[in-house]
């Protein structure tokens, strides 16, 4: 049954690669953050990377941006592999997805994070 959840998760999130990110998404997404424990932290720096690329303060290849946006956008979606409305288990994939993500951008968030710490001192 778990492998059945991830399979539909993972399929969704091919889906929400071509979603257009919204600034009430991104909002949605801050909001959602809360639900997250663990992954709390991961998916707020995925907010931020793609906030910083939208406004053109940071550059990242289509890719991995396509990896951020299908993120956030399966998240914020009512349409998940379990739906949000159930206690607890409905976050499962959710983390599930930020864990996937953050382990496909690792090189990208470490050159973020680099970014950050050089470009914007005044944000840390």
């Amino acid at each position: 049954m778990k492998k059945r959840f991830l399979s539909k998760a993972l399929t969704l999130f091919e889906v929400f690669k071509t979603h257009k990110i919204t600034a009430g998404d991104l909002e949605n997404a801050e909001v959602k953050s809360q639900n997250l424990d663990a992954r709390k932290e991961d998916f707020r720096l995925l907010i931020a990377m793609c906030k910083d690329t939208f406004s053109g303060r940071y550059k990242m290849d289509k890719w991995n941006l396509s990896v951020i946006v299908a993120t956030i956008a399966y998240v914020v979606s009512p349409l998940d592999a379990i739906p949000d409305v159930i206690p607890v288990l409905g976050w499962v994939d959710d983390i599930t997805i930020i864990g996937y993500a953050i382990t496909k951008l690792s090189e990208e968030i470490s050159k973020y994070k680099l970014f950050k710490k050089q470009v914007l001192p005044a944000e840390n």
